[in-house]
């Protein structure tokens, strides 16, 4: 155990995975498919013990519309664990559309957080960044947000920074040559390295899925970029060409002495890992390759791939999360040997094929076809996107929504009739995971009308949330 509590989170992902609370809230953020509404962050009750168990117990509105609010990060983590006088009490909530950024205070009253400041999207602007996606706070006392496109919303990867203390912008992070395209990001000072994905060009993507924009190198990334940690500048650019298509969440082994880590690329739903050479150089494997299924669609035989939409990391760095948006599962993969990942979990969530009943004509995998899920009464409309890993990595937390636009594309039912989140229960030892029959959370009945679910955080963080430095 750690001796004291120094500064904001755990000592490191160990301390937190042995020692780290139960979680009892969760932080969800919430998009309105109705762009005359408001986005909001709702606190769920996680606690079993609770009364209002499994229910969304608050709602915090950004007071504004058309934000898109995805992902969120924290003020400070672990990576300032030894400061003291730092505090983990404000939720950073950055809109996609808008640009706008939404400080949440969740330090005063955990369970119903109040909006504590306004970022206007103009200031993002002024230094020719848009698409705002992940929050990670820094050592320094900053927080960095990247950004996806320029003021025109073309492809650009790029990193804004905010002073942690007093809340305003003060720059970018890159110096010298952009990367082409951006959207998730790790740092590892010890190895003096920043890994950063891509996804495209937010002028296409925003409008929806057209696979004709997948192939053309002007709209969709197929890159993980190197950064130098203490230069800010980018040393190497590794392409994993068209099976890489869309690289999206960056996951480091949370060992802060680590030099490898997986990526998950959307398009092909493959994974990547990403590992440090003797000579300095950053290299790049495909560990995992998830077929495509053959189905009739619209009396067309058309291959489906996954869409790989997000990945995570227990702890312990033992077992790897992946959910496959348009197959709509969630799997488990051992990797203690990261470069043979080996699954041992599989459980099926919705999907394009469960939604809209079509015919599989071949499926590399599965005997037969997924059925539908009902739970609570409720059939889940759409599939398995995002994920959330309690520190013990006992139970996996689901949500249904991957981006509003994509939302209404590929599954314009449970756009109709809201999101969900569910909750699955992990063997740690053995491996596997089964679905807990008595947790649902249906965003279909929220009172400005049914809403989309992404993103979950816990307050005191989580998987993905937290980057531990190296003590030498």
């Amino acid at each position: 155990m750690s001796c004291c509590k120094l500064g904001p989170g755990y000592a490191s992902p160990l301390d937190a995975y042995r020692n780290g609370p139960r979680e009892g809230l969760l932080y969800v953020v919430c998009v309105q498919p109705d762009s005359s509404k408001e986005d909001y962050l709702a606190t769920v009750d996680v606690d079993p013990k609770s009364p209002t168990y499994s229910q969304v117990i608050h709602r915090t509105y950004t007071g504004s519309v058309g934000d898109e609010l995805h992902h969120s990060g924290w003020n400070v983590c672990s990576s300032c664990h030894d400061n003291p006088e730092l505090k983990r009490n404000f939720l950073i909530l950055p809109g996609l559309h808008s640009c706008n950024v939404f400080v949440i205070d969740v330090g005063t009253n955990p369970r119903k957080p109040e909006l504590h400041k306004v970022i206007d999207g103009s200031e993002f602007r002024s230094f020719n960044c848009t698409f705002p996606h992940t929050t990670h706070c820094l050592a320094s006392g900053e927080i960095m947000i990247s950004t996806m496109g320029d003021e025109n919303e073309n492809g650009k990867g790029d990193f804004v920074l905010i002073d942690s203390k007093t809340l305003q912008v003060t720059g970018t992070w890159t110096k010298g040559k952009k990367a082409k395209f951006g959207y998730d990001f790790w740092y590892q000072p010890y190895h003096d390295v920043m890994v950063a994905s891509e996804w495209g060009s937010p002028k296409f993507f925003k409008s929806g899925f057209h696979e004709d924009d997948v192939p053309n190198s002007e709209r969709y990334g197929t890159s993980l970029n190197i950064y130098k940690w203490s230069t800010h500048e980018i040393e190497q650019v590794i392409d994993l060409g068209s099976e890489g298509c869309a690289p999206l969440e960056i996951r480091f082994l949370h060992d802060p002495k680590s030099a490898q880590g997986f990526v998950g690329c959307a398009v092909e739903a493959n994974v990547y890992r990403f590992y440090k050479l003797d000579n300095g150089k950053w290299k790049a494997d495909k560990v995992i390759d998830i077929p495509a299924k053959r189905a009739i669609k619209d009396g067309v035989e058309t291959d489906i791939n996954g869409l790989m939409s997000d990945i995570i990391l227990s702890l312990d760095d033992k077992y790897l999360y992946i959910s496959c948006w348009l197959h709509g599962d969630v799997r488990q993969y051992d990797v203690s040997d990261p470069k043979n990942p080996k699954l041992k979990g599989h459980v099926h969530l919705g999907g394009v094929i469960v939604n809209y009943g079509l015919k599989v004509v071949e499926d590399k995998e599965l005997k037969e076809p997924p059925k539908p899920v009902i739970l609570k009464g409720k059939p889940l409309q759409g599939a398995a996107q995002m994920l959330q890993l309690s520190l013990d990595g006992k139970r996996l937390y689901v949500s249904s929504s991957l981006y509003s636009p994509w939302d209404k594309q590929f599954y314009p039912q449970m756009t109709k009739e809201g999101g969900w989140m569910v909750k699955l229960d992990v063997d740690t030892v053995n491996g596997g995971m089964k679905l807990d029959p008595d947790f649902l959370v249906d965003f279909g009945k929220e009172p400005n009308g049914p809403v989309l679910p992404h993103e979950m955080r816990y307050p005191g963080g989580d998987c993905t949330s937290d980057i531990w430095l190296a003590e030498n």
